[in-house]
């Protein structure tokens, strides 16, 4: 990934080696490496927090545990090299080293691409095909896609040991060891190309169709409140067919406004990951159809931390977007203060509209097959008494705890 134009043709007398100046070896050294930093502790913070927490442990968040790792693989093998390849300007983990880091790159690279596929795959059957999430979108199936996509993955990325080797650029002044490509260019532009189509221009598309239906359905038609309750009975209601209309109307509502707040979340992963990609991929678009390549440092630097970066904002993105995983978090750090002066924090199980109610009391665990728990405090409760002014009390309400 890191190799714009090597190719063996590159073996020749190439002028005078001008090393990177100290400016551009500190910056570019310092922002690497705490982008890496920060994206590996990220990651194996979201990792845990789904391994270690039951009530995390959902198919939606089975995609994004996918995700986390194909990012570490990212920041692991290609940015911490990228470090060393500022400081020194020289290869220097040898040539095994080089067909390893190679591979585990483009491994990462579309190992994340095919987790945001099926994640957006995954929301659109859970939300606009209810019925047949139910069966389709399951914690298990969830293990197998994710099997599947790895196992492809892993086998597609074996070219690259074939591909890959370390080169030797002679110049006027000093022999430079660079991680390149054994084959001639022509033979390694159609594998770029193919690469592009496949693990970025085809899941931004589907990605693109998929959420515009998501949002036709979420925001456009959402769920409504059902009054034919109150139409049918009037004021002759009793208390108990009241309580059962006031829990619809607030299951309704609380299913969606859940909704709503993971697709944002995933479709924001999706976005960043159209728009911190496209200087690299563009990059290597226009470098294939030029003689003599566009290679400025600075600029090249620019694409690289704009792929960390990506890789290492997704948890940033899950903390700020999703209350779940940011208790989880703070349960993590053990940052979250214990004892009576915190807030009562209750988990409200939220399943398919297609599921009876009496589910939510009992075990959901063949139901729940999405992200959809909405983590609920006082703040949250007061916002539903504004929106249920009437006949709701929600003292008499009873959660499960989380």
């Amino acid at each position: 990934m890191e190799n714009f134009t090597a190719s063996p043709e590159s073996n020749r007398t190439l002028g005078i080696w001008t090393d990177y100046s100290i400016q551009y070896k500190v910056i570019s050294s310092l922002l690497l490496f705490v982008i890496c930093a920060f994206g590996i502790v990220g990651n194996v913070m979201v990792i845990l927090v789904v391994l270690t927490t039951k009530h995390m442990r959902t198919p939606t968040n089975c995609y994004l545990v996918s995700l986390a790792v194909a990012d570490l693989m990212v920041l692991i093998a290609a940015g911490l090299p990228t470090v060393t390849d500022s400081i020194f300007g020289s290869w220097v983990f040898g040539h095994y080293g080089c067909l390893c880091i190679t591979y585990f790159q483009y491994l990462g690279i579309n190992a994340s691409s095919c987790s945001i596929t099926a994640f957006t795959i995954e929301r659109y059957i859970a939300i606009c095909h209810p019925i047949k999430a139910q069966f389709l979108c399951t914690l298990s199936r969830a293990k197998k896609i994710i099997l599947f996509v790895w196992a492809f993955t892993s086998l597609y990325c074996v070219m690259w040991f074939y591909l890959s080797d370390i080169q030797e650029l002679v110049y006027d002044n000093i022999t430079i060891i660079t991680c390149g490509y054994r084959v001639p260019r022509k033979f390694y532009l159609p594998i770029y190309f193919f690469d592009f189509g496949v693990f970025f221009v085809v899941p931004l598309l589907l990605s693109a169709v998929l959420y515009g239906l998501i949002a036709r359905i979420l925001f456009l038609n959402p769920l409504p409140s059902d009054p034919k309750d109150k139409k049918k009975n009037g004021h002759n209601n009793n208390t108990i067919t009241k309580s059962t209309s006031c829990k619809n109307s607030r299951h309704s509502s609380s299913t969606a406004t859940s909704r709503r707040q993971v697709t944002k979340m995933l479709a924001v992963v999706v976005i960043l990951f159209a728009a911190l990609w496209m200087p690299y991929r563009t990059l290597v678009v226009v470098n294939s159809f030029l003689e003599q390549a566009y290679l400025d440092s600075w600029f090249l630097l620019f694409c690289r931390i704009c792929i960390y970066l990506n890789s290492a904002i997704n948890p940033v993105i899950y903390n700020a977007m999703s209350q779940k995983f940011r208790a989880a978090f703070r349960k993590i750090c053990r940052c979250g203060r214990k004892g009576s002066d915190k807030p009562a924090t209750y988990s409200v199980a939220l399943t398919y509209s297609a599921v009876k109610d009496t589910s939510m009391v009992e075990n959901t665990d063949h139901f729940t097959t999405e992200l959809e728990e909405l983590t609920v405090t006082d703040e949250l409760l007061s916002d539903q008494k504004m929106m249920f002014p009437d006949g709701c009390v929600y003292g008499k309400v009873k959660f499960n705890d989380a």
